[in-house]
């Protein structure tokens, strides 16, 4: 357990030095948290700036100015489709629709934070995180819960945009 610690706070350790340079690396790191007193799941989704801005200019066809002073209501409309396009949340089996509740930019790492609501209990958690799969092939997507109180990781790919976890 000790281990599986060890390797998320290098992880996230890595990612937040990553996003002080141009990065080489292609890595979002998505927490997801489960609140039992709320019946909610609270995600936070930290995701690189530009190519998130280039994922969704090349899918929507239009330059995209996400954490720019020129954002524009459309920009964060077609980021909120995107993400809630290319996540997917199951909780025992039973689709989560997924609410975009804010954004902030910090340095070149644009934070997200979504939430799903009316969970009453958890034993079986599935995701599918495609997030800028078809932008990038070298993405991988880093998933860790805090569900029962019990945390849990997951790391997905292009080749493996699926996951699962049981508690």
């Amino acid at each position: 357990m000790r281990n599986t610690y060890k390797f998320s706070f290098l992880l996230v350790l890595s990612f937040i030095l990553m996003s002080f340079s141009v990065h080489k690396f292609y890595v979002g790191i998505y927490q997801i948290d489960y609140v039992p007193q709320k019946k909610m799941l609270q995600i936070t989704a930290r995701i690189f700036v530009d190519d998130l801005n280039d994922a969704l200019a090349k899918k929507y066809n239009r330059t995209m100015l996400l954490g720019d002073k020129n954002e524009t209501e459309q920009d964060e409309l077609l980021l909120k489709n995107y993400l809630q396009e290319k996540m997917v949340i199951r909780i025992n089996g039973k689709l989560i629709p997924l609410e975009f509740m804010s954004k902030e930019l910090e340095d070149n790492v644009l934070i997200c934070y979504l939430r799903g609501v009316n969970i009453s209990k958890v034993s079986k958690f599935n995701i599918v995180n495609n997030i800028l799969y078809d932008h990038v092939t070298d993405q991988q997507n880093i998933i860790q819960t805090n569900i029962n109180n019990v945390k849990k990781s997951l790391l997905l790919t292009e080749s493996k945009s699926t996951g699962q976890i049981s508690y």
